[in-house]
Parts: structure tokens; C-alpha cells; sequence
């Protein structure tokens, strides 16, 4: 499916895929749902996936300013950087493949922009959707909830200034043009928006366009997502020396408080694990005021702990390696290497 040579769009939604003709299905039902369809196009990157989304791209895509891009396999980054090559419009709009962006998505974000001219970067929050499963559910609150490190995230209650994530963001034509395209790397998003804000360019949460995010389905990859979270923090930190912050570190404080309580109760007192009880028996409280609904408080108890403990052990291990041990000195070298440095 071809670009419509009629038509000059202001926003160009770029997502890269692999592997998700589902997720790419539902993505593109709710494009075509938008009440302002005449404002983008959109340019799929397909990144080598072996299962590609040809059928979704078949059956969804009727009614869309739509590119099909294939490539092979190079990485996510990359992947939108060839988007952003073919890309007409004036402001770059990055979704992941797994996102439902809701009606009035474009129809708010174009009103946004235009009562905030001096706007050059964008970053909208995200949702559960009431078709999710519980434990989708369950793994928002986690990414979400200032009791977990939702409150590092940026976003309505934050301890670090708002930094636009890819699963919502976008930016002018001209921040590209300055600051380059994406580099291969983890947390190449905020990489990303660092870069932007070094550029001089403004930054603005808009908190109306907001998309549903499914997510991981399963806490085993939202165990390995939120390690890597934590490790690339670490990398973060190498490229911007200025960039970590002390918050940055409460999980992995939490993970050696957690484990030190742990043995004392062991060698000591069970009190000793009261803290953490406390801790948990907060995260459900929360989780069923948020959600009202006792599974997904339930689920959201070792959702959280995931997060935490998984972030944690991954900021310790990035940590102990690339700073302690020295490794990650050539880090910012290795990276200007590869493609969109």
C-alpha cells in the first residue's frame, strides 16, 4: 500500500514492527477511527520480522494513507530512521506497534500544537484500555504508579523533569534536522529527547494525547524489559554525565533494602519483613483505588515487584560493570558508530 501523492499530511506516524501482526491490526483500526484522518499518513517500518505483518497491512490498512516499508533486520531505531526518510510531514509522530491511540487523538494533539506554537517536542501519557487482560492491567499500574517508578517517569506526579518516551512522541521536521535520527541502542527514546533538549528545542507533555499501551501480556518479558530498563540507565549515564539523578537509584536501593530485610528476618525476627508487608498491602490499596477491581489489585502486588526488583537488579548489574569494573568507557565511541548518531 502506497502513499497518496494528493495529499500533504502534517503529521507522518512512524512505527517501526517486528513480529506484531496483531498488535499492527489494532493499531491501524484505531487510525482509521481518528475524526481527523486527514491530517497523517502513516509509514510502517517493517524490521526483518520473520512473521511480517503483510496480513494486518491487507485487512486494516483500507482507507489509510498508508507506506509499507521492508527491511532487513537492523534494530528498532534504525527501523524508524528509514521511516523518517520517507516521511511528507511536518512533525514526526512515533507510536510502537503495541499502542490503540484513541478518536480524538489528532483532532487534541492538532489543537495542542496550535495554542502552544513554540511547542518542538511532544510526549503524551499512556492508559489501559478496558479490553485489556488483568495482568495488562496489572503491569500499567506497575509503569504507571508513583509507589513504583512511574513517579521517575515524568509524567503528572514526577520526581524527574517530563522526558517523551517513543510510544507517544513527536517532533518538527527541523529537530530532526539538527539533532539527527535515532541511535541503536536501549532507552534510544530518551537518548532521543536528551539530545532534543541539549538542541535548545522545547519540550511539552500534553497530557490530553494520551494512548492506550498494552504493554508486555506476561510478567516474564515484563521482567526482561524492565532489566533492561534499568541496565540502559547506567548507559544513559556514561553518554550524559549529568543525567542520573539520585532518584534514578531508589529501585536499586529498594532491591538491597528488600533483600537486607530479607536476611535479618531470617537470622533475626520476622519483623524485620513488616516494611516490605507495608510496602505491598500500599501497592494493592492503590492499585484497587485506581482500578477497582480485586484481580488486577491481586496481580498488580508481584507486577510491582517486578518492576522495582527487576529495574533494580539491572541498574546494579549495569552499574557494577560499566562504572565499578570500567567497562563502559568507550561506551559513547561504540554507539557514534552505528546508524542515526
Amino acid at each position: 500500500m502506497e502513499t497518496n501523492p494528493q495529499h500533504t499530511p502534517r503529521y507522518s506516524v512512524i512505527v517501526p514492527v517486528y513480529n506484531r501482526n496483531d498488535e499492527v491490526a489494532d493499531l491501524l483500526d484505531s487510525l482509521r477511527a481518528q475524526s481527523r484522518r486527514d491530517l497523517f499518513e502513516i509509514i510502517i517500518v517493517e524490521d526483518g520480522s520473520p512473521l511480517p505483518c503483510t496480513d494486518a497491512i491487507r485487512d486494516h490498512g483500507e482507507g489509510l494513507d498508508l507506506t509499507y516499508i521492508q527491511n532487513e533486520n537492523e534494530g528498532r531505531s534504525i527501523a524508524r530512521n528509514h521511516g523518517i526518510a520517507r516521511a511528507r510531514g511536518e512533525w514526526l509522530v512515533f507510536f510502537d506497534s503495541d499502542v490503540v491511540v484513541p478518536p480524538d487523538y489528532f483532532a487534541t494533539l492538532d489543537q495542542q500544537l496550535a495554542e502552544n506554537p513554540d511547542t518542538d517536542c511532544f510526549g503524551g501519557p499512556d492508559a489501559a484500555h478496558e479490553s485489556f487482560t488483568a495482568t495488562q492491567k496489572a503491569i500499567n499500574f506497575a509503569m504507571t504508579s508513583f509507589l513504583t517508578t512511574g513517579g521517575i517517569r515524568g509524567g503528572k506526579h514526577s520526581l524527574e523533569k517530563f522526558t517523551p518516551r517513543s510510544f507517544n512522541m513527536g517532533y518538527r521536521r527541523k529537530v530532526w534536522e539538527t539533532v539527527g535520527g535515532f541511535r541503536e541502542m536501549f532507552s534510544e527514546d530518551i537518548d532521543m529527547s536528551m539530545r532534543i533538549r541539549q538542541g535548545g528545542f522545547n519540550t511539552r507533555l500534553i497530557r490530553d494525547a494520551a494512548v492506550y499501551h498494552k504493554r508486555r501480556v506476561d510478567f516474564r518479558k515484563f521482567l526482561r524489559q524492565v532489566y533492561v530498563f534499568g541496565m540502559s540507565r547506567i548507559t544513559l549515564k556514561l553518554l550524559y554525565p549529568g543525567s542520573l539523578k539520585a532518584v534514578h537509584a531508589l529501585p536499586a536501593v529498594a532491591v538491597v533494602l528488600g533483600v537486607l530485610c530479607v536476611l535479618l528476618a531470617i537470622l533475626f525476627s520476622p519483623w524485620w519483613l513488616l516494611p516490605i508487608g507495608i510496602y505491598l498491602i500500599a501497592i494493592f490499596i492503590a492499585a484497587l483505588a485506581s482500578t477497582r477491581s480485586l484481580k488486577i489489585a491481586a496481580l498488580a502486588v508481584p507486577a510491582s515487584v517486578i518492576q522495582i526488583g527487576g529495574y533494580g537488579c539491572g541498574f546494579i548489574r549495569a552499574w557494577v560493570s560499566k562504572i565499578l569494573l570500567g567497562e563502559g568507557r568507550d561506551i559513547n565511541q561504540e554507539i557514534m558508530m552505528r546508524k542515526g548518531k
